[in-house]
Protein backbone atom coordinates (compact mmCIF):
# COMPACT_ATOMS: atom_id res chain seq x y z
CA UNK A 1 0.00 0.00 0.00
CA UNK A 2 1.63 3.53 -0.89
CA UNK A 3 0.39 6.46 0.61
CA UNK A 4 0.32 9.98 -1.40
CA UNK A 5 0.32 13.26 0.69
CA UNK A 6 -0.75 16.28 -0.70
CA UNK A 7 -0.59 19.90 1.82
CA UNK A 8 -2.27 22.86 0.48
CA UNK A 9 -2.50 25.80 2.08
CA UNK A 10 -4.51 28.54 1.31
CA UNK A 11 -4.30 31.82 3.95
CA UNK A 12 -7.04 34.84 3.15
CA UNK A 13 -3.49 37.13 3.68
CA UNK A 14 -1.35 35.90 0.72
CA UNK A 15 0.96 34.49 3.51
CA UNK A 16 3.18 31.31 3.26
CA UNK A 17 3.75 28.40 5.73
CA UNK A 18 7.15 30.30 6.93
CA UNK A 19 4.93 32.93 7.93
CA UNK A 20 5.16 33.55 11.77
CA UNK A 21 1.60 32.03 13.23
CA UNK A 22 -0.31 31.84 15.93
CA UNK A 23 -2.72 28.83 16.12
CA UNK A 24 -6.27 29.96 17.45
CA UNK A 25 -6.90 28.51 21.20
CA UNK A 26 -9.46 29.12 23.42
CA UNK A 27 -7.49 29.62 26.41
CA UNK A 28 -5.23 32.21 24.83
CA UNK A 29 -6.46 35.83 23.22
CA UNK A 30 -4.73 38.02 21.46
CA UNK A 31 -2.73 40.76 22.85
CA UNK A 32 -1.10 43.83 21.33
CA UNK A 33 2.44 42.44 21.34
CA UNK A 34 1.16 39.57 19.30
CA UNK A 35 0.83 42.73 15.94
CA UNK A 36 4.22 43.42 14.87
CA UNK A 37 3.79 44.71 11.40
CA UNK A 38 4.11 48.33 10.85
CA UNK A 39 0.75 50.02 10.67
CA UNK A 40 -0.42 50.52 7.53
CA UNK A 41 -0.18 54.90 7.02
CA UNK A 42 -2.56 55.39 4.18
CA UNK A 43 -5.51 53.18 6.16
CA UNK A 44 -8.02 54.77 7.80
CA UNK A 45 -8.77 51.72 10.55
CA UNK A 46 -6.93 51.44 14.06
CA UNK A 47 -6.04 48.23 13.52
CA UNK A 48 -5.72 45.20 11.29
CA UNK A 49 -6.12 41.56 11.99
CA UNK A 50 -4.74 39.03 9.55
CA UNK A 51 -6.31 35.87 10.13
CA UNK A 52 -6.88 32.81 7.98
CA UNK A 53 -7.42 29.08 7.66
CA UNK A 54 -4.45 26.39 6.77
CA UNK A 55 -6.05 23.31 5.12
CA UNK A 56 -3.92 19.92 4.56
CA UNK A 57 -4.50 16.51 3.47
CA UNK A 58 -3.22 13.32 3.21
CA UNK A 59 -4.60 10.49 0.98
CA UNK A 60 -4.03 6.82 1.02
CA UNK A 61 -4.09 4.86 -1.99
CA UNK A 62 -4.10 1.09 -3.07
CA UNK A 63 -2.96 0.95 -6.21
CA UNK A 64 -4.78 3.65 -8.05
CA UNK A 65 -7.46 3.89 -5.92
CA UNK A 66 -8.23 6.17 -3.18
CA UNK A 67 -8.82 3.64 0.50
CA UNK A 68 -8.23 6.67 2.83
CA UNK A 69 -7.84 10.18 3.86
CA UNK A 70 -6.70 12.15 6.48
CA UNK A 71 -7.44 16.19 7.37
CA UNK A 72 -5.55 18.90 9.36
CA UNK A 73 -7.38 22.08 9.04
CA UNK A 74 -6.45 25.63 11.67
CA UNK A 75 -7.46 29.00 12.45
CA UNK A 76 -3.87 31.13 12.30
CA UNK A 77 -2.94 34.84 13.32
CA UNK A 78 0.06 36.39 11.72
CA UNK A 79 1.59 38.56 13.67
CA UNK A 80 4.04 40.07 10.78
CA UNK A 81 0.75 40.84 8.65
CA UNK A 82 -1.12 42.17 11.68
CA UNK A 83 -0.85 45.82 12.92
CA UNK A 84 -2.22 48.55 15.19
CA UNK A 85 -2.12 52.38 15.84
CA UNK A 86 0.01 52.39 19.92
CA UNK A 87 -1.84 55.71 20.29
CA UNK A 88 -5.76 54.40 19.48
CA UNK A 89 -5.54 50.47 20.68
CA UNK A 90 -7.32 50.06 23.22
CA UNK A 91 -9.04 47.27 25.03
CA UNK A 92 -12.19 47.74 23.00
CA UNK A 93 -10.35 47.51 19.52
CA UNK A 94 -8.30 44.65 20.75
CA UNK A 95 -11.49 42.87 21.43
CA UNK A 96 -12.86 43.62 18.37
CA UNK A 97 -9.46 42.12 16.20
CA UNK A 98 -9.85 39.06 18.19
CA UNK A 99 -13.89 38.25 17.45
CA UNK A 100 -12.05 38.79 14.04
CA UNK A 101 -9.79 35.85 14.70
CA UNK A 102 -12.65 33.97 16.65
CA UNK A 103 -14.46 34.12 13.40
CA UNK A 104 -11.85 32.43 11.81
CA UNK A 105 -11.76 29.74 14.24
CA UNK A 106 -15.73 29.30 13.93
CA UNK A 107 -15.62 28.37 9.91
CA UNK A 108 -12.59 26.10 10.82
CA UNK A 109 -14.36 24.14 13.02
CA UNK A 110 -17.78 24.32 10.19
CA UNK A 111 -14.80 23.18 7.81
CA UNK A 112 -13.81 20.73 10.23
CA UNK A 113 -17.60 19.50 10.37
CA UNK A 114 -17.78 19.17 6.46
CA UNK A 115 -14.66 17.52 6.19
CA UNK A 116 -15.94 14.66 8.38
CA UNK A 117 -18.84 14.20 6.67
CA UNK A 118 -16.71 13.34 3.96
CA UNK A 119 -16.63 9.51 2.60
CA UNK A 120 -13.71 7.98 1.03
CA UNK A 121 -13.94 8.19 -2.73
CA UNK A 122 -12.08 8.66 -6.08
CA UNK A 123 -12.89 12.74 -6.29
CA UNK A 124 -12.34 13.44 -2.39
CA UNK A 125 -9.32 15.51 -3.40
CA UNK A 126 -11.49 17.76 -5.77
CA UNK A 127 -14.42 17.58 -3.09
CA UNK A 128 -11.98 19.09 -0.27
CA UNK A 129 -10.30 21.51 -2.38
CA UNK A 130 -14.12 22.59 -3.11
CA UNK A 131 -15.05 23.15 0.67
CA UNK A 132 -12.07 24.57 1.19
CA UNK A 133 -12.85 27.30 -1.67
CA UNK A 134 -16.13 27.75 -0.02
CA UNK A 135 -15.47 28.14 3.42
CA UNK A 136 -12.67 30.79 2.61
CA UNK A 137 -15.13 32.82 0.70
CA UNK A 138 -17.67 32.69 3.25
CA UNK A 139 -15.30 33.69 5.77
CA UNK A 140 -13.99 36.56 3.89
CA UNK A 141 -17.86 37.66 3.54
CA UNK A 142 -18.06 36.88 6.97
CA UNK A 143 -15.55 39.07 7.92
CA UNK A 144 -16.38 42.12 5.63
CA UNK A 145 -20.19 41.96 6.98
CA UNK A 146 -18.49 41.89 10.82
CA UNK A 147 -16.37 44.85 9.94
CA UNK A 148 -19.35 46.58 8.02
CA UNK A 149 -22.51 46.58 10.59
CA UNK A 150 -20.14 47.40 13.43
CA UNK A 151 -18.57 49.98 11.87
CA UNK A 152 -15.03 48.55 12.75
CA UNK A 153 -16.29 47.77 16.73
CA UNK A 154 -17.73 51.56 16.51
CA UNK A 155 -21.41 50.49 17.01
CA UNK A 156 -21.11 49.41 20.37
CA UNK A 157 -24.11 47.85 20.66
CA UNK A 158 -24.17 45.92 17.04
CA UNK A 159 -20.20 44.86 18.90
CA UNK A 160 -21.49 43.17 21.83
CA UNK A 161 -24.26 41.30 19.21
CA UNK A 162 -21.67 39.94 17.39
CA UNK A 163 -19.39 38.86 20.31
CA UNK A 164 -22.62 36.77 21.33
CA UNK A 165 -23.66 35.25 18.75
CA UNK A 166 -20.23 34.06 17.40
CA UNK A 167 -19.45 32.93 21.25
CA UNK A 168 -23.38 30.87 20.45
CA UNK A 169 -21.68 29.85 17.33
CA UNK A 170 -18.23 28.47 18.78
CA UNK A 171 -20.25 26.74 21.33
CA UNK A 172 -22.44 24.72 19.23
CA UNK A 173 -19.24 23.82 16.83
CA UNK A 174 -17.03 22.73 20.52
CA UNK A 175 -16.51 19.03 18.92
CA UNK A 176 -14.53 20.64 16.20
CA UNK A 177 -12.71 23.00 17.89
CA UNK A 178 -9.02 23.63 17.09
CA UNK A 179 -6.94 21.89 20.08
Amino acid sequence: MKTLIFLLCFLLTGSNATDESLTWNESVKLSWSDFKAKPDANNDEVALTASGITFGFAVKTSGNKIVDFSTTVYAQFYPTKSWYLKKKGTAHILGHEQLHFDITELYARQFRQQLLALKVNQKVKSQMKKLHASVNKALNEEQKRYDLETRHSMNLEKQKEWETNIQKELNKLKEFKSS
